[in-house]
């Protein structure tokens, strides 16, 4: 199933493995940029029904 790589075996899967780690870096800042947006908008919310 692994494709031979030859003498470049390590600079292809390193790089393989900084994209994967890479990508793995933005899900999660998006993720979390998400959950704090969604707390900001709560409480905006919460505070304008307050106020009605």
């Amino acid at each position: 199933m692994m494709p031979e790589l030859g003498k470049y075996a390590v600079e292809v899967l390193s790089a393989y493995a900084v994209s994967l780690t890479l990508l793995a870096g933005l899900v999660w800042l998006s993720l979390r940029r998400g959950k704090a947006a969604r707390a900001a908008l709560k409480a905006v919310e919460t505070e304008a029904d307050k106020n009605g």
